[in-house]
């Protein structure tokens, strides 16, 4: 079963991009962030129409995120709990059936967190800290899990071309990385490093400054994977060449195939 996570930047700008993506690439699942559209103007017909079952979390402008499956949703749950007053979209989980039993998907777009010296970065360490205790909970269930989506953290100097020009920035804090290790210690797997340790892996390049043509990247879109899920992992990639399309996302496809033929 293949399951990707696209940070898409605006899913009505980028519909050509993202249905040429599913015909090429043909997730199973597809986990979408940055949707930028409300549910009821999501264009689900398109989509639809090649055969995926489409759930939403939108909101108009900014943030959104979406789940796009192959499979009959089971369960569908919007929002991370643990805060009531916040509004933002940015969490939704799929329940699936497969012959080896329940499959739990999640698409995340975890807040960014600059500037640092505002409250825009204690919401990102609460965000987190919620999606751990959530992440726990979940992990007592003993099922695959699969939390993919942009995390907005750069979990290494590796993960990043230039780490040096990131020291100041809410992504690659001390507490931000802390924060996505404390996941990992959960019991979670990077689904990438969990296949490769190669510097020069990248999902995302800024639209300035020919980041792109330079290949001045920075790792910060995952899946991260309960060890039901990590058991069944046969490969991880990342479908760079989206980037160089016309009017591209400056995040590229992530994508994992897990294998629910075998006894996990």
């Amino acid at each position: 079963m293949k399951i990707a996570t696209w940070n898409i930047n605006g899913v009505k700008a980028r519909i050509g991009n993202l249905l040429h993506w599913l015909q090429e690439s043909t997730p199973d699942i597809a986990c979408l962030q940055e949707i930028k559209s409300v549910d009821d103007q999501f264009p689900r017909a398109e989509i639809e129409a090649l055969g995926y079952h489409v759930e939403t979390h939108g909101q108009k402008g900014f943030n959104g995120v979406a789940l796009l499956s192959k499979l009959r949703f089971d369960e569908v749950n919007r929002g991370l709990p643990g805060d009531d007053s916040d509004e933002h979209a940015r969490f939704i989980e799929g329940v699936f059936s497969t012959s080896s039993g329940a499959l739990r998907v999640v698409s995340l777009y975890l807040p960014n967190g600059n500037p640092i010296d505002t409250p825009k970065f204690p919401y990102k360490l609460g965000w987190m800290e919620r999606l751990n205790r959530w992440a726990g909970e979940r992990l007592a269930l003993e099922e695959p899990l699969v939390l993919a989506g942009d995390y907005n953290v750069i979990a290494e100097p590796i993960d990043a071309r230039h780490p040096e020009n990131w020291l100041g920035d809410a992504l690659f804090q001390p507490e931000t990385r802390q924060a996505f290790r404390r996941l990992a210690n959960l019991g979670f797997s990077d689904a990438v490093r969990s296949v490769t340790d190669a510097a020069d892996t990248y999902t995302f390049w800024d639209y300035q400054a020919g980041a792109w043509q330079k290949n001045n990247g920075i790792r910060i879109d995952h899946l991260m994977l309960s060890p039901e899920a990590a058991n069944r992992l046969v490969s991880a990639s990342i479908e760079k060449h989206a980037r160089s399309w016309e009017k591209p996302s400056d995040h590229v496809p992530v994508a994992i195939e897990l294998d629910f033929d075998q006894t996990a």
